[in-house]
């Protein structure tokens, strides 16, 4: 019913109306650069690379991943912001970038409503706590005593300062009354790392990226923060079944353009991300890697955004964090 639901919807944009020729004129006739707030080798870096290679099968032109991390994904951001508004760069905006950097940073140099147009949601997923092997808890609760009997000691890693895994740590930092210090990571791989590695004690990453080490025996997690237990590891509890519901936390990625590019060629881009996205492989790919795909209208992503938006004020105001300059 989804599946046919949004079939109809794509059927009643203007954009299968009109003859190619009219709606964007020959495009793409080149390859298409698609910037990403993180260092290669992230598991959304997979989940990506999947999609470009479905692309340029349909499409006829590669769609060329660009790496610029860091900065809270402020980098990748003005990189996009200052190419030609032709639908040749696009972003691959995240949940830190539209609708937590908004409420953390007293000043950013976009605006997510203003500075990009939207083309398509793209894939969500959960995130998990995982800890080292050499910490001695087996659930939340456990974790929590164990860090307030070593007060500053106890270290928690995310794949980026102002991301949803640093704030989730944050957040259980004030609904548990822990003092976790964090250390942020220019993506996922080095905080991975680093957590087998026992620099770190603890990390909220994605469930892809920590299942290897998981299966080896390297490190443990302690909870997921999606509504139900993911499939992947079902033994595992939510935190709301560990009582902190406030770290239920969906984690999410958009492609947007910049804002004056022009309204056929984001149709084009929207109607081939949508077929890709709902496509057989992409879905059995994605349940593996315990993604989920969003494929939406721009319409429908700017809405979503919205609502995501004003639940994170309400946690960033709860809790006080604010990013530095």
């Amino acid at each position: 019913m989804k599946r046919r639901s949004a079939l109809q919807r794509l059927g009643s944009m203007s954009l299968l109306a009109l003859p190619f020729g009219a709606r964007a004129q020959g495009f793409p006739d080149r390859p298409l650069r698609i910037v990403v707030p993180f260092a290669p080798g992230n598991t959304l870096d997979t989940a990506l690379r999947q999609v470009a290679e479905a692309f340029q099968k349909r499409v006829g032109q590669p769609l060329l991943i660009d790496n610029k991390p860091g900065g809270s994904g402020i980098i990748a951001a003005q990189t996009v912001m200052a190419a030609p508004p032709d639908g040749y760069t696009l972003l691959l905006a995240n949940t830190s970038m539209f609708t937590i950097n908004p409420h953390t940073f007293a000043r950013l140099p976009y605006d997510p409503d203003k500075s990009f147009r939207p083309v398509t949601n793209f894939l969500g997923a959960s995130m998990v706590m995982a800890v080292n092997n050499s910490v001695p808890a087996r659930n939340v609760a456990e974790f929590v005593a164990w860090t307030k009997s070593r007060p500053g000691k106890v270290s928690f890693a995310s794949f980026t300062a102002g991301n949803s895994s640093h704030f989730a740590g944050v957040i259980l930092n004030q609904r548990a009354g822990i003092d976790m210090v964090h250390v942020p990571f220019n993506g996922t791989p080095p905080a991975v790392t680093n957590l087998v590695g026992g620099q770190v004690d603890a990390a909220f990453l994605p469930l892809l990226a920590v299942k290897p080490q998981v299966d080896a025996g390297k490190v443990k997690v302690l909870a997921v923060t999606s509504p139900q237990r993911s499939p992947l590891m079902p033994e595992v509890a939510t935190f709301r079944e560990q009582g902190y519901p406030d770290l239920e936390i969906y984690i999410w990625a958009a492609i947007v353009a910049p804002a004056a590019t022009p309204g056929a060629v984001v149709d084009r881009l929207n109607a081939e991300f949508i077929r890709i996205l709902q496509s057989a492989d992409i879905k059995e790919q994605w349940r593996a890697m315990d993604f989920e795909p969003l494929p939406s209208t721009p319409d429908e992503f700017t809405r979503f955004a919205r609502a995501d938006s004003r639940r994170w004020a309400e946690a960033v105001k709860i809790s006080g964090f604010k990013a530095a300059e």
